[in-house]
């Protein structure tokens, strides 16, 4: 029974080993778009009604320390920015740290956010914490220019020596 668990197990790593490698940047991808998609969806409404989005900063939600109209242009600004470089892993972490910031700052402003809101709210956090901590991955920008940039120090020392 134990060499049929351990047989078994091993063929499991065996398969990880080989899985991962090409689902993870796929799944970190699709991460990426989705959330992306999210959020610049979000500055699209707000500066297709920017009176609306105005009235709602200046009456609905309670941003603290910043007056309404310079949040809902920082707010605007973000969620149209900060995507497209999520997107593409150019500063991936910075994009998703701020869209996490954006997103932390909406749960706060706004206490009548509904559970079901919320729920979504935790998730789209949660999300962009992962890829605040972990990076874009293999399929970014950031990660082909820090290939580029190795390569070229690399070549560089070798140059000097």
């Amino acid at each position: 029974m134990k060499k049929q668990l351990c047989k078994l197990y091993s063929g499991y790593r065996c398969a990880e080993s080989l899985c991962i490698p090409y689902l993870s940047p796929v799944f970190n991808l699709g991460l990426r778009i989705y959330l992306a998609q999210v959020f610049f969806m979000s500055g699209l409404t707000k500066i297709r009604n920017w009176d609306g989005t105005l009235f709602l900063f200046n009456f609905e939600y309670q941003v603290p320390f910043i007056p309404p109209e310079m949040a809902a242009i920082m707010a605007a600004g973000g969620e149209l920015i900060l995507p497209v470089l999520l997107i593409s892993g150019s500063l991936g972490r910075f994009a998703a740290a701020g869209l996490f910031i954006l997103n932390l700052m909406a749960v706060i402003s706004y206490p009548a956010l509904l559970p079901i809101a919320l729920k979504d709210h935790y998730l789209w956090g949660a999300l962009l914490a992962v890829l605040a901590i972990y990076g874009a991955g293999k399929w970014s920008v950031d990660e082909w220019l820090n290939r580029r940039c190795q390569a070229g120090q690399i070549k560089s020392l070798n140059s000097d020596l």
